[in-house]
């Protein structure tokens, strides 16, 4: 199968390449030098271009030549702080990026489409709202959430009015090897790792430890991703979870025990988000009940396996 993907080098990106080639798919991916954070390894069924989700000429020129059977869109501004900083910026590739893929695909042709979004579209979540579904109403309370509903919007839009058969995925954190720093997992790990190499004191700076989580693993995010590709309903939404709350300060207190360090855990103001929603989980029923998937790897197997990349990577 020819598939065209944006995000490639980015964390979900790169592990979903690694199985798309492996299960011998010829790949062209989407790539924008300037805010790649993964290199592509070389191989005989991977493409790599240059584009700009902005530029809707070259975008259309892209997906002509790569003539996909199945577009995967992953790219975008990934960091909700950051989008208060460049609220613009965050708007206009997360969501006006998403418009120019999709009417890039119409003019190409027909291929089965998966928007990739977030689960920060719910915002502030009542405890009676819980656990979240493709019904809860979204509230987004940061520019990164509002573009990223604004992106899925588009999804139903293009299924009616071009039978373009395109799926909204909407993941809940997700966690694994390769994360860039940013995120509260890779934040707690590589500090972690330093400390257990030397390479700093035994100090951990840390955030709002209080909040809870719906984590998965990056691995059974992007299988999911691929069931959705080819099974999910056009013009639908699919949740992708856990379906279980975690205090952050028990993945911090996990992570500290798999690394087997004493450390003095202090609270940096810095890394405080004056939005953090206190609990956000979601069901995965929708997802199970289309396809069949289930998250398959525990929380203490990924945060190992974090552990052990940032040891290889320090």
């Amino acid at each position: 199968m020819r598939i065209f993907i944006t995000g490639a080098t980015g964390f979900a990106g790169s592990h979903l390449v690694e199985e798309l080639l492996a299960a011998g798919h010829t790949i062209c991916t989407l790539v924008h030098a300037a805010t790649s954070h993964q290199e592509l390894h070389a191989h005989e069924n991977l493409t790599p271009v240059a584009g700009d989700l902005l530029d809707v000429a070259s975008l259309e020129t892209v997906v002509a030549e790569a003539r996909p059977d199945m577009v995967y869109h992953l790219a975008g501004q990934a960091y909700p702080a950051r989008s208060w900083q460049q609220p613009g910026m965050t708007l206009a590739v997360n969501s006006v990026g998403t418009a120019n893929l999709l009417h890039a695909v119409v003019q190409y042709g027909r291929p089965r489409v998966l928007i990739v979004t977030s689960a920060e579209i719910y915002g502030h979540i009542r405890p009676e709202m819980l656990p979240i579904t493709e019904q809860t109403p979204p509230a987004p309370n940061h520019p990164y959430g509002v573009s990223k509903w604004m992106a899925g919007l588009l999804v139903p839009l293009y299924w009616e009015r071009y039978q373009l058969p395109v799926v909204e995925a909407r993941p809940f954190n997700h966690i694994g090897p390769h994360q860039a720093l940013g995120f509260v997992v890779p934040d707690f790990a590589s500090q972690l790792a330093a400390i257990k190499l030397g390479q700093r004191a035994n100090r951990l700076m840390v955030g709002n430890l209080e909040a809870m989580r719906d984590f998965t693993d990056v691995r059974d995010v992007v299988r999911a991703y691929q069931l959705l590709a080819a099974e999910g309903q056009p013009g639908e939404t699919y949740l992708i979870c856990s379906g279980q709350p975690v205090k952050i300060e028990t993945v911090l207190q996990k992570l500290i025990e798999i690394a087997g360090i004493d450390v003095v855990v202090e609270r940096d103001p810095e890394r405080m988000r004056p939005s953090d929603t206190a609990c956000l989980y979601g069901s995965y029923a929708k997802i199970q009940a289309q396809t069949g998937w289930a998250p398959q790897i525990g929380l203490d197997q990924s945060l190992a396996d974090i552990l052990q990349d940032w040891a290889e990577r320090l």
